[in-house]
């Protein structure tokens, strides 16, 4: 049997788009290894159909973290047998890619797969650091044009990668796996009242998500809700104070890091899904994210910020309804216009019901075994 070492730079608990990805490899004929590190917070992973190893790193953030994670990553690579490597993100690239080129010098006949999860150096936490930006940049100009396989999560990442690395990207799209009807999370588990709607962001609580001013919407908002937050990252301890320093922390559910085995549950039991990203990088501006697709399967109308990839879905299935700025008062009017048209958002869980049956993982992962049979015959 061939072997697959996948690579990423977080604690697995979370990262659903690799966690299909190693399911389709495996249904390919692979044994898979996914590779990640471990965190002082790390979560017990749940068991799964393939291996897994997080790595203890000397450093937790910064650029000291990712050459420590990379250059473990070089000699974990060299030192295991494997037929394929795929890379997920420039922050792996960086240690796969000469692990590649070493055993492919020694006669080794292992491929390389690079998965676009986003426009690395589009992300905001790199935005106006120069030199952080310049070193990746160059990383990626020397590596990104010697692929030989690349996939992206849609077509505009794939088209800047393409203008500018001449390299054919095929998209492969991030979408969840098509869910069968289950019941959702017990909303009294949450602290949340019968009768009172929910509003989910979920995902990364990183910056410029639309969070603070999310929370700030609460205190405009007509509605009977609470806003329930699923997830963790750079900001969430900033955030959660922020919720108490406007005196929201009752209208705010802070959940931290759920498992991705639990998080359908939870999505299931809200009313309303934000993705109210901020125009601040390409990286947001050009998004398809996980939480989007996610709330579409389980039946959720969004509220979105008008970025061409979001837009495009919700227009073409008339899911719900974008914001024009990001501020709290019309945040506020935004949701309410929403959840008090019981009509309206009746034909939005209609047109749900059709999004998720064309945006599920069923109909990418055809697309995905076609790049795995071009790898394994080149």
């Amino acid at each position: 049997m061939q072997k697959a070492i996948v690579t990423v730079t977080n604690d697995l608990t979370t990262d659903q788009r690799v966690h299909r990805t190693c399911m389709a490899l495996c249904k390919a004929g692979y044994e898979v290894l996914l590779v990640g590190r471990q965190r002082k917070n790390s979560l017990t992973l749940a068991e799964r159909h393939y291996a897994m190893h997080r790595m203890k790193l000397w450093f937790d953030k910064g650029l000291m973290f990712y050459a420590n994670h990379n250059l473990r990553l070089f000699f974990l690579l060299i030192r295991k047998h494997a037929d394929l490597i795929v890379s997920n993100d420039l922050d792996t690239l960086a240690g796969c890619y000469p692990a590649w080129k070493v055993k492919r010098f020694f006669g080794c006949k292992v491929r390389l797969l690079h998965d676009c999860h986003e426009y690395f150096r589009g992300v905001p936490e790199l935005v106006g650091r120069k030199t952080t930006t310049s070193i990746w940049k160059a990383i990626e100009d020397y590596m990104f044009p010697k692929l030989k396989a690349a996939i992206a999560v849609n077509r505009s990442i794939a088209n800047l990668y393409e203008q500018e690395y001449h390299v054919p990207v095929t998209v492969i799209r991030n979408v969840p796996f098509r869910r069968a009807a289950e019941p959702p999370a017990d909303k009294g588990r949450y602290g949340i009242e019968p009768g009172q709607k929910v509003i989910l962001y979920q995902g990364a609580v990183n910056v410029d998500r639309g969070l603070e001013e999310a929370i700030q919407a609460m205190k405009f908002l007509r509605t009977d809700a609470k806003l329930v937050l699923a997830g963790t990252g750079d900001v969430f301890e900033k955030i959660r104070q922020f919720a108490k320093e406007q005196k929201v922390s009752g209208k705010v559910v802070f959940l931290g890091q759920i498992p991705f085995q639990d998080l359908h549950a939870i999505t299931m039991m809200a009313d309303l899904g934000l993705s109210i990203e901020k125009d601040v990088s390409l990286n947001y501006h050009y998004a398809l994210p996980n939480k989007f697709m996610d709330y579409i399967q389980a039946g959720v109308p969004v509220l979105i910020s008008p970025f061409p990839e979001m837009k495009a879905v919700v227009d073409k299935y008339f899911i719900g309804e974008t914001i024009e700025n990001h501020e709290p008062a019309h945040l506020a009017q935004r949701i309410d216009a929403m959840l008090m048209n019981a009509e309206r958002m009746e034909l939005y869980r209609q047109n749900l019901v059709r999004a998720a049956e064309d945006l599920c993982w069923e109909n990418e992962e055809k697309t995905l075994m076609g790049v795995l049979e071009n790898i394994k015959a080149s």
